[in-house]
């Protein structure tokens, strides 16, 4: 038979001495098995369980309510962000109006990198943007992650090291096992016909693509923010604004073409 996979999280309410080895015993006497443990945020545990069937998980449940030291606050089907947490310690923030939208700082590189390891081992159409200022690591997030998920990275348009706009590809490269990274300010700002044909044929592949810069990549062409999957957002610190005014300006691109800012 198969196993279940639950997480639970729970408030200390009291933390007494032995609480956890009291909830580690109740779960051993249900044959429920801890995959893995970690505090979560403030005062929080998280725990990831392995079970044989659902009702197992329901006693486990009515026991719980009856403990004054704890109040459970997630007991379900772990998710993505269940997983992560539990493997960080720490939740990732989620725009409460865009539930699409998710938010990191720079101290948060390895949680960021591992969220995007995982969105990308998933198959299929995904448009992921990702907002962020000069080098606060948008690029090299996303090369790590392509790493972690064991995909090879394609860049159609980029700064990292030099300035990159592909107009064609080779034929193994529209695998949909690639990644395709665009900068949204390079492929609008500074970009031929020719290229704007592959990032069409780029954007029909049953694969990820990431878009650096997704707000100027719609304003300057016929995709919208509803066709994205995901938006991050990557910032040096929580109060910092996301602004792309010097983008905008006359005095950014100098005579070749070349951006006098290493987006």
């Amino acid at each position: 038979m198969e196993k279940i996979e639950w997480y639970l999280e729970y408030q200390i309410q009291k933390n007494r001495p032995g609480l956890l080895g009291d909830i580690s015993s109740l779960l051993g006497m249900l044959a429920i098995n801890i995959v893995t443990i970690n505090g979560v945020d403030d005062q929080r545990r998280g725990l990831l369980l392995r079970c044989d069937s659902n009702d197992q998980i329901k006693r486990l449940e009515s026991i719980l309510k009856t403990m004054d030291n704890i109040v459970v606050t997630k007991l379900r089907e772990p998710k993505l962000r269940d997983r992560l947490a539990v493997r960080h310690g720490r939740y990732i923030q989620r725009d409460a109006d865009d539930k699409k939208t998710f938010r990191f700082v720079r101290d948060e590189l390895g949680l960021l990198v591992d969220f995007m390891a995982e969105l990308f081992k998933k198959e299929g159409h995904k448009l992921i943007g990702i907002r962020g200022m000069p080098r606060v690591g948008k690029t090299e997030s996303i090369v790590a992650a392509s790493v972690c998920a064991n995909k090879r990275w394609l860049f159609v348009s980029s700064t990292l090291l030099k300035q990159t706009i592909r107009s064609q590809l080779i034929e193994d490269e529209y695998s949909p096992n690639n990644l395709f990274i665009l900068d949204g300010i390079v492929s609008t700002k500074r970009a031929s016909e020719k290229h704007w044909q592959l990032v069409r044929e780029v954007m029909r592949l049953d694969a990820t693509k990431i878009i650096e810069h997704p707000d100027i990549f719609v304003q300057n062409s016929e995709y919208t923010l509803d066709d994205f999957s995901y938006i991050i957002e990557l910032r040096n610190s929580p109060e910092e604004e996301i602004t792309y005014e010097p983008v905008e300006g006359p005095s950014l691109i100098d005579g070749n073409g070349f951006s006098m800012f290493d987006f």
